[in-house]
């Protein structure tokens, strides 16, 4: 009977804190309209080589944040990994997050990939922070990152 018990207090638990999880990242994502990346397809920028707009009939949803897909074969990729495909700092632009903390919106189609990580930026005809970030990327990424711990926790 205890072991019963265990088992479904420790789901619970794992459920309450999935749903917490969810919570944050809906809160803190860069979404339009409760979709990502203004509906561009996250596993394109790594297979593509750039960003390709998705279509509403390839839907995935992880964690609570929701991703257009340009194809079946896309989104079947993403679902075997999403950490490897979703972008960095929730999608908001990088160069901000790095030199400001602060979260700013972007341009889908400025982005970089590094490491094996996308990075999105900031882009009008009068700034483009992409190119901002290649000139100081050692300084503004460690930045980033801890910026954007604070932002999430």
């Amino acid at each position: 009977m205890n072991k019963v018990f265990f088992a479904c207090i420790t789901v619970l638990f794992t459920l309450s804190l999935s749903n917490a999880q969810s919570t944050l990242r809906t809160k803190h994502f860069n979404l339009d309209k409760g979709i990502a990346l203004q509906g561009h397809d996250p596993v394109s920028y790594f297979n593509n080589g750039k960003a390709l707009k998705g279509d509403k009939q390839f839907v995935a949803s992880v964690e609570g944040i929701s991703y257009y897909f340009s194809s079946a074969t896309n989104k079947d990729l993403f679902l075997k990994s999403p950490k490897k495909f979703e972008p960095q700092y929730g999608g908001w632009c990088a160069y901000a997050m790095g030199s400001s903390g602060e979260k700013v919106e972007v341009d889908p189609e400025t982005f970089k990939i590094s490491n094996g990580k996308l990075y999105l930026f900031y882009h009008s005809w009068v700034n483009n922070t992409l190119t901002k970030w290649n000139k100081d990327e050692s300084n503004l990424k460690p930045t980033a990152d801890k910026n954007w711990t604070i932002l999430f926790h």
